[in-house]
Order: C-alpha cells, then sequence, then structure tokens
C-alpha cells in the first residue's frame, strides 16, 4: 500500500464488532468491550501524549498503535493536532496504513483527535510555533493575532476547519471518527464572558456539523481538563447539559456531539465524586450521571497521572495484580467510563498495560466495594 494512500471509511458497528468477535477468540473477555452507539470499543485506549520530535520517537509511536491494535486489546487511538507538533498523528497514520495492510481494516478502529491549540510542524523543526502559525494562518488572513486566546488556543471556525484538512491527511483518513474542541473554556474563560464563550462554541460546532454532512467526520465532543470538574460556583465551572442545548442549537436532535473526555483518576476524582450536573429535572449529578442521561459517551485522560500514582497504596482486587493493572482497572470498571486513555510509547509499556485487557473490568459489586476500601484508607506514601 502507498504511504500516500488515503483510507475509506471508518469505524461501523459491523467492523468494531469483528475486531471484538476476533479478540475475543483469542482469549480477551467480551466485557473489556463497551457498546456505545452500536460501536464496540475496547475499554483501554491509547494516548499519544508524550514524547520528543525525534523520528524515534516517531517509530515508538507507530509501533505502539500498531501493537496496541494488532493485539486484540484496543481499537481506540486519542490523539491531537498538536501533540509531539503533528507528529503523533502521522505516526498513526503510519500505523494504520501498516494494519490495513495486514487484514485489520479502517471500520475496526476509532480514531479521535482534538483541535484549537496553536501548533507548528514538527517535521519543520526550525520554524516555532508563532513563526509557523504567522506564516500559515495570520500572513495569509485566515486568523489574526487577536484570535489566539492568553491560553494559545484558537475557536475561529476557519482556523478549525484547516485543523481538521490537516488532522485527516497526517493520519492518511478520509473520515475522522471524532474530533474535540481542545481545552476550549478552559483556555478562553479568562478572556471573554461566558455568552460570548457558548457564541463561540456555536460557531465551532458548525464546523463540526458541516464535515459530518461531508462525511469528514462522524462525531464531535469536548476534551476538557477542569470545567467539568469543578463547583458551579467556579469561574471555570461549564454545564454539560448547556454545551448539549448549544449543539441542538446548530445541528438539531441529531448533532453529532456525543463525546467528551476529562481527566479521571485516584487524584482526580471528582467526576466521580463531585455532584456538579444536572439533566433536564434532574440536579446534583456527577458528570459521570449527566453524561448518561444526556446521551454523551466518556473517555477520561491521565489514569496514571503520568506515572506518579503508581506509589499508590491500592488494595487487590480482581484483575488487577500490580500498580498499573489496579490504577487502570478501578477508572476502566467506573460507570459511563468508556476507556481510560493511557499514554504508551515504550514497548515494555505497551506490554504492561496492554496486560489489563486480559481481565474484565470489576463487576458493580467490585467496583463499589474498591471504592468503599479507597475512601477509608490513604491513597499515597
Amino acid at each position: 500500500m502507498s504511504s500516500f494512500e488515503m483510507l475509506k471509511g471508518f469505524a461501523t458497528p459491523d467492523g468494531t464488532r469483528k475486531y471484538m468477535e476476533s479478540a475475543v477468540a483469542a482469549g480477551k473477555p467480551k466485557e473489556h468491550f463497551r457498546t456505545f452507539d452500536g460501536l464496540h470499543l475496547s475499554s483501554i485506549g491509547m494516548g499519544t501524549y508524550l514524547g520528543d520530535l525525534t523520528q524515534k520517537d516517531d517509530e515508538a509511536v507507530e509501533n505502539a498503535v500498531y501493537n496496541s491494535v494488532k493485539s486484540g486489546a484496543i481499537n481506540v487511538i486519542d490523539t491531537a493536532i498538536n501533540y509531539r507538533a503533528m507528529k503523533s498523528e502521522k505516526s498513526i497514520g503510519s500505523a494504520l496504513l501498516r494494519l490495513e495492510s495486514e487484514g485489520i481494516s479502517r471500520d475496526r478502529v476509532f480514531i479521535s483527535t482534538k483541535n484549537g491549540y496553536i501548533t507548528n510542524d514538527g517535521d519543520f523543526p526550525g520554524v516555532d510555533v508563532m513563526e509557523y502559525m504567522y506564516k500559515m494562518y495570520i500572513s495569509t488572513g485566515v486568523i489574526t493575532a487577536d484570535d489566539i486566546s492568553s491560553g494559545y488556543n484558537v475557536m475561529n471556525p476557519a482556523y478549525l476547519a484547516k485543523c481538521i484538512d490537516r488532522s485527516l491527511a497526517n493520519m492518511h483518513l478520509s473520515t475522522i471518527d471524532l474530533v474535540y474542541v481542545h481545552n476550549a473554556f478552559e483556555s478562553w474563560h479568562s478572556d471573554v464572558s461566558r455568552e460570548k464563550f457558548m457564541e463561540m462554541l456555536a460557531r465551532a460546532f458548525e464546523v463540526y456539523e458541516q464535515y459530518r454532512k461531508q462525511g469528514k467526520l462522524r462525531y464531535y465532543g469536548m476534551a476538557t481538563w477542569t470545567c467539568f470538574r469543578v463547583p458551579p460556583e467556579s469561574n471555570e465551572y461549564l454545564s454539560l447539559q448547556d454545551a448539549v442545548k448549544v449543539a441542538e442549537s446548530v445541528g438539531g436532535k441529531d448533532h453529532g456531539f456525543r463525546f467528551i473526555q476529562l481527566p479521571y483518576n485516584l487524584a482526580y476524582s471528582e467526576a466521580l465524586l463531585l455532584k456538579n450536573q444536572q439533566a433536564g429535572a434532574d440536579v446534583n449529578l456527577t458528570i459521570l450521571q449527566a453524561a448518561v442521561k444526556l446521551g454523551i459517551g466518556v473517555f477520561t485522560s491521565i489514569p496514571l497521572f503520568q506515572g506518579r500514582l503508581l506509589r499508590s497504596q491500592i488494595p487487590d482486587y480482581p484483575g488487577a495484580k500490580d500498580s498499573i493493572s489496579r490504577l487502570l482497572q478501578l477508572v476502566r470498571s467506573s460507570p459511563a467510563v468508556i476507556a481510560p486513555l493511557v499514554g504508551q510509547k515504550r514497548p515494555e509499556h505497551v506490554q504492561e498495560n496492554l496486560k489489563v485487557a486480559d481481565a474484565p473490568p470489576l463487576t458493580k459489586a467490585e467496583f463499589e466495594q474498591a471504592m468503599k476500601v479507597l475512601m477509608e484508607r490513604p491513597t499515597s506514601e
């Protein structure tokens, strides 16, 4: 297959079911897969945030994606256009081409990316971020300097459209399964009023809906850091229900806003414990509870807190024999979570993380018991 060939299609219920069936036939538990909107998605996903702008890391990320999908343990891959200055997307594209050539078709793998943050192109290391933004977008009239927030984020619709086009090319895709607007409220709440931000969000959603109509995008969402896990009185707070209403105003009841992403681990437990959301007449809901009622799928980030939780004192429970397994097992077993997204590129880390898929997630009773024990004892040394 030519390295310039575009992969047609997108993750489908039939394709992801075949991936699941193949994985189960090879020994993976069926419970390892979650079903959302007909898609069968692994309860562990792969993140691609960390790494240097080197060929060595390019190859490491490519091989990690390839081996993760090939293993039958992971068919959810997450990235962003700014991760490693576009090079993570390019590594994913190379891995997907290899997988396709070996019979693992595009329709079996769910690919998400994010846009909004400014970025340069890591294949041109001599051009820094601001020079790249000026040459590519400001000097050409796509955006003005005022379109860049104090958090280095851009929500100008023309910029978001250019980012989607570039992500499609970087990953050799005709269609991206999911595109998130990336830490948008976190990057803009200090610069604009809440009312103004919601107007900007509507214009961003309009771009995503246009790309859905063109068949270049299946779903869109919001990848966040703080806005869904702080109290309502916080300046950084955002209501998920309000965001859904914006999507409905733009795309009607069949809008494509179907996913959110937020941090969740033993240190950042707000998603499970903080009652800061509502859905219709239901109030005092956690973000996980509200997401279920609003029909929103949840992916979570930094389940290992970039390694800082590996010294935590976590009790034993089914399917977890070491710190990594225990941490991932808790998050993947949480109600409403489709999958934690685990950053991995070193072969030994890939193998450690993939082992978690050999055991089913905790049952509801096992999860509740594990959380009860954790609430009664310190979690770190």
